[in-house]
C-alpha cells in the first residue's frame, strides 16, 4: 500500500539520550526537554521509529538549548516499527499507527501546552511525523511548521496550509521525490499568504536529519545543516512574532 512507504534505514544510535527527561503530556508519554517556565513551545513528531530515538532526543535537546520548551510525543504508543520484525511488516504496521490518530494525539499535546501557558507553538515533523505536523499547519492548532524528509504528504495537503512552512527534503529519496518536492514548491510560491522555504539537500537520502550515523563526520553535517534550518525557521516564526513586533517572552 503506497501509505507503507515511509521510511528508509533505521536509526543509528548515539552514545547519548539527550538529558531531558520522559514526562506525560496530554496524556502521552514524551521526551521534554528545555526551561518549563518558557512561554514557547516546539513540537517534534518522530518517524516511524519513535519518540526514544537517540539523535532526535540530541536534537530536541539542541532545540531546547535556544530557550523553547521542546516536546516529542510517544504518538506510536511505545509501538515503534520495527524492521527485523517480520511478522509486522510496515504495510500491516501502518494499519495500526496511521497519522489521522496522528494528527488528533497531537492536538491533545497542543491543547494541554497552551493550557500550560505556552503562548507560541511551532512543530517539525519527521517522515510520518511530518504529515501529522502538515496536518496542524492546515489550521491555527502552531505558529509555524517544518517537514523533514516528509512522507506520505499530498500535493492537496500542501494546498491547504495556513501556517508558514519549512521543507527539507532529501535529493536521493523514493518516498518524496525531488519532483514531488518541487510540486510543492510551486504552490507555496503562488500562496503569498504564507511564507515559505522550500530546500532540496544534495547528496543525501531519506531520514538524514535524525537516522545518521554519528561517527560520520559528513552525515553530521549534513543533518546539522538541516537542523540550522530548522531552529532558524522558529526564531522567525516563534521567537518573533509573525509582524515582526519584537521577541516574544522567553
Amino acid at each position: 500500500m503506497a501509505g507503507a512507504q515511509c521510511c528508509e534505514n533505521p536509526p543509528t544510535l548515539s552514545s547519548s539520550s539527550g538529558v531531558g527527561s520522559v514526562l506525560e503530556i496530554g496524556g502521552f508519554k514524551a521526551y521534554v526537554s528545555g526551561p518549563s517556565s518558557s512561554k514557547l513551545a516546539i513540537l517534534l513528531v518522530s518517524d516511524v521509529y519513535g519518540y526514544e530515538a537517540p539523535n532526535l532526543r540530541k536534537l530536541a535537546d539542541k532545540v531546547a538549548a535556544a530557550g523553547y520548551y521542546v516536546v516529542v510525543p510517544d504518538f506510536l504508543y511505545g509501538d515503534p516499527y520495527n524492521p527485523e520484525n517480520t511478522e509486522k511488516p510496515l504495510s500491516i504496521w501502518v494499519q495500526s499507527h496511521g497519522t489521522d490518530k496522528g494528527f488528533e494525539d497531537a492536538k491533545k499535546v497542543v491543547a494541554a501546552l497552551k493550557d500550560k501557558g505556552i503562548s507560541a507553538i511551532g512543530a517539525a515533523g519527521f517522515c510520518w511525523g511530518a504529515k501529522v505536523v502538515t496536518d496542524l499547519a492546515k489550521s491555527d492548532y502552531i505558529q509555524a511548521a517544518v517537514q523533514l524528509h516528509p512522507s506520505l504528504v499530498k500535493v492537496d495537503d500542501i494546498k491547504e496550509v495556513k501556517a508558514p512552512i519549512a521543507i527539507l527534503a532529501a535529493e536521493i529519496d523514493r518516498i518524496s521525490p525531488p519532483e514531488l518536492i518541487k510540486q510543492f514548491e510551486e504552490i507555496l510560491s503562488s500562496k503569498p499568504e504564507v511564507d515559505s522555504f522550500v530546500k532540496i539537500f544534495p547528496s543525501v537520502k531519506h531520514g538524514w536529519t535524525v537516522r545518521y550515523n554519528v561517527e560520520d563526520q559528513e552525515a553530521v553535517q549534513s543533518a546539522e545543516e538541516a537542523h540550522r534550518h530548522m531552529l532558524d525557521w522558529f526564531t522567525k516564526y516563534v521567537k518573533y512574532s509573525q509582524k515582526g513586533s519584537g521577541c516574544s517572552s522567553l
